[in-house]
């Protein structure tokens, strides 16, 4: 009964589970929101804004100055947190001003509101775009994988452009789908949007080192280690579902292989994705996960793929039955 009752502090009342089963339906059918309309558009624009206010260039004279970068980063941080968590309680409170003829209208906007902060179809359809590339040539795989990846892909093989798509689906299988949701469960809108606006700060301000001509390494400490922390649950969940989806216990060396990574969340489903698949995945100069496993093929893709989705729905089902308790 707890996890309702914690829901009723943050949430409109109506169906939790409604809520998310209409947001996965509108992820199918509907797909991503206008990017005028995408509060993930807004987040990131927000962050992109104060990149010149948080990180010095990398020529300055202070650019290894460690404590002003990293209060910055902190202040920008939570700003924007505040930002976003009263936009979303604000949203809450008009809900709960409708009549109750509209329930249904809070219910499809809230429903509009969660799809908009996860997202499983258009992560399959990138991944996919990438084999559909490679089939055509090196050349157009490799482009197609730098719409997913930060990494330099000039140097990428066939093969090692297959491991990096599947590595993606894996990693953002939790960033983008399962910690959302389980966000959403735990916390309502405001805890779904907080976040998304932590993964998204992860993802553009949280590099070690230069990027984009400026210093990131204390800037953008504060956000990786929250995006770190906010993550957690959801990376554990997201590979004992792929198992579960698998139908599939998990390996004595999953441990062994997930520490081969620099990430503490990242690691567990793609190191869980290798192992279910029986495929080495490797990011060249990092890591190599399952170094015993096969060779990538286009049809380990396509199951990659397939277990994506059918954790999407495991989890959308756990969290609907934990309603019912």
């Amino acid at each position: 009964m707890w996890l309702p009752e914690l829901q009723s502090l943050f949430i409109a009342p109506m169906s939790v589970p409604l809520v998310m089963w209409l947001s996965v339906g509108i992820d199918r059918y509907l797909g991503e929101p206008v990017a005028a309309l995408h509060p993930v558009v807004w987040m990131g624009k927000y962050q992109q804004a104060l990149d010149v206010w948080i990180a010095p260039e990398s020529r300055a004279e202070y650019a290894d100055a460690a404590m002003p970068y990293f209060v910055f980063g902190i202040l920008a941080w939570l700003l924007g947190a505040i930002l976003v968590l009263t936009l979303s309680f604000g949203f809450i409170f008009l809900l709960t001003t409708l009549p109750d003829a509209y329930l249904w209208l809070g219910t499809m906007c809230s429903a509009y509101l969660l799809k908009s902060l996860w997202t499983w179809s258009l992560l399959a359809r990138e991944v996919a775009a990438v084999e559909s590339a490679l089939c055509q040539s090196l050349a157009a795989g490799r482009e197609r994988l730098s719409y997913l990846v930060s990494r330099d892909v000039t140097q990428l093989d066939a093969v090692t452009v297959r491991e990096s798509a599947i590595e993606t689906l894996a990693e953002n299988l939790n960033d983008s789908v399962v910690s959302p949701l389980l966000w959403f469960a735990m916390a309502g809108l405001p805890g779904v949007a907080l976040y998304r606006f932590a993964n998204t700060a992860d993802a553009m301000w949280g590099y070690r080192g230069e990027r984009g001509g400026r210093v990131w390494t204390w800037a953008g400490k504060w956000a990786a280690r929250t995006d770190d922390v906010l993550s957690w649950p959801g990376a554990r969940l997201t590979t004992a579902l792929l198992y579960l989806a698998a139908w599939h216990l998990p390996r004595p060396n999953l441990l062994a292989e997930v520490t081969k990574t620099d990430s503490p969340n990242g690691g567990w489903p793609m190191a869980a994705m290798a192992l279910i698949l029986n495929v080495r995945l490797a990011k060249p100069g990092a890591y190599v996960l399952h170094t015993t496993g096969s060779l990538v093929e286009p049809k380990d893709t396509e199951h990659a793929i397939q277990l994506g989705q059918r954790t999407t729905y495991l989890c959308c089902a756990l969290i609907s039955a934990l309603f019912c308790l």
